[in-house]
């Protein structure tokens, strides 16, 4: 909920509201026999229309962020709004392309035939709320191997966990943040990594985050950058500020050392780097590169990875994408909404540069964004392991 005012996202609104409004003359031109029934579906239209079109609206954060109503009540009402257009619109044309076969003759076969179409038209909803009720609060901690070109020896198995995309809102309650924390210090890491987007919009709990935040049992400490969610709330001083006390240390254009044995890792941070500017990507974080050192970025943004390597940044991990939320396999394709925005969507990606061969990470992250669903998409904390590798080019 709260997407920027962008052309893709008025772009969506806009057909979203387009197929609302073929349905209802779709559904109003029909023959019903009975008056009644005409009149019960006219006022059933009227009724879903003052619900569903003000619900898709607020999905604007320019509008959202401007209501004088609790957090909880708009993100709900966004996405039982967006969760009706996406079901109704899916379901509608599953029926129309269903129409378009002849039934069989054969009773039995004709019997078969309606209990599949029936089957179809039930599936999109039911794996809907599969994602709802399960697969977003199915946690997985994933393992995975980032090769470091030149890595020294004290640093060959480094753990780092990341988490991400916390959004602590409506959709995910403190009591179910904490369970998440609490798998992520059975890890017993090194360094904690917080990847930004804490909270989803104004008026979140963003202190109930930091509390929890804070629980993280670590051998060096807690760190972190800010995401877009951060930005837009306005909230970013304040966390930093918030974090600091409980000593979550925000990364903002800064870097901090963390030595093991006689090597050392070197943490770089940056805000939210807009998308729209891509060629302002990373401005001064070269700067932050210490030589000699383990070079790690945080960025909440996986698109910035290309500048990144050209800077000389060994890693960078990111989030963001939640790995597209909602993922359909489809002849060994993965098809998600993040696929529209960036190529790095979800895992481990390499890059060789003209010294070495530089990794990033992006994690799918915890929380859910517009709709409470998660679909082949499940949340993760990461255990990424710094790896030997040998420099290439």
């Amino acid at each position: 909920m709260g997407s920027a005012l962008t052309p893709l996202s008025v772009l969506e609104l806009g057909a979203l509201l387009l197929c609302q409004w073929g349905l209802a003359r779709f559904a109003l031109a029909r023959s019903y026999g009975r008056p009644a029934i005409r009149r019960g579906v006219r006022a059933a239209i009227l009724f879903g229309a003052i619900g569903v079109v003000p619900g898709l609206v607020l999905g604007l954060r320019i509008i959202a962020y401007r209501l004088p109503f609790s957090p909880d009540v708009i993100s709900w009402w966004h996405a039982a709004a967006y969760a009706w257009a996406c079901l109704s619109t899916t379901t509608f044309a599953l029926w129309r392309l269903l129409c378009l076969g002849e039934l069989p003759t054969d009773p039995s076969r004709r019997k078969l035939m309606r209990a599949a179409a029936g089957g179809m038209l039930a599936a999109p909803t039911a794996v809907t709320g599969y994602g709802f009720f399960v697969e977003r609060f199915n946690v997985k901690v994933r393992e995975v191997e980032l090769p470091v070109s030149a890595l020294p020896t004290d640093l060959e198995g480094l753990r780092l966990v990341q988490i991400s995309d916390i959004h602590l809102s409506a959709f995910l309650s403190e009591f179910e943040f904490s369970r998440m924390i609490d798998a992520a210090n059975e890890i017993r890491a090194h360094v904690a990594l917080v990847t930004g987007d804490l909270i989803s919009v104004p008026r979140d709990p963003m202190d109930a985050c930091l509390r929890q935040i804070a629980r993280l049992r670590t051998d060096a400490g807690v760190i972190g950058c800010m995401g877009n969610h951060e930005l837009y709330t306005r909230s970013e001083d304040y966390a930093q500020r918030e974090g600091g006390r409980y000593g979550i240390d925000f990364l903002r254009q800064r870097a901090r050392e963390f030595r093991f044995g006689t090597s050392i890792v070197n943490f770089g941070g940056v805000d939210y780097q807009r998308m729209e500017r891509s060629s302002q990507y990373l401005t001064g974080a070269e700067r932050l590169i210490k030589r000699g050192a383990v070079n790690v970025l945080l960025s909440h943004n996986p698109d910035v990875f290309p500048v990144a390597a050209r800077q000389g940044w060994d890693v960078t991990v990111s989030g963001h994408t939640h790995g597209g939320q909602v993922t359909v396999e489809i002849v060994e394709q993965f098809l998600n909404p993040a696929r529209f925005l960036t190529p790095y969507v979800y895992g481990p990606y390499s890059s060789i540069t003209t010294k070495k061969r530089v990794a990033l990470y992006v994690t799918r992250g915890l929380g859910t964004i517009g709709l409470p669903v998660r679909i082949g998409a499940s949340p993760e904390i990461a255990v990424i392991r710094l790896t030997k590798s040998r420099a290439e080019g």
